[in-house]
């Protein structure tokens, strides 16, 4: 079952997204990418924290949009 990703802004999934990756280039650099199991699950991270950027950017820029004109109906 993926975890629970928490209420965050699209900057904070950012950053964290960008810590994963860091964290891959490290993993890579002690030979941790023999060891499946750990990398599944940080790809399984990093897969969900990118739905999860693309998601709060959208919904960043509707309520922005929102403030600035008005809702869309519909």
């Amino acid at each position: 079952m993926p975890a629970q990703i928490p209420t965050m802004y699209a900057t904070e999934v950012r950053q964290h997204l960008m810590l994963l990756g860091e964290e891959r280039v490290l993993a890579h650099e002690a030979g941790l990418d023999h060891d499946r199991a750990y990398m599944a699950d940080l790809e399984d991270e990093i897969a969900q924290y990118r739905s999860a950027y693309i998601g709060a950017a959208v919904t960043e820029i509707a309520m922005l949009r929102a403030r600035l004109d008005r809702p869309n109906q519909g």
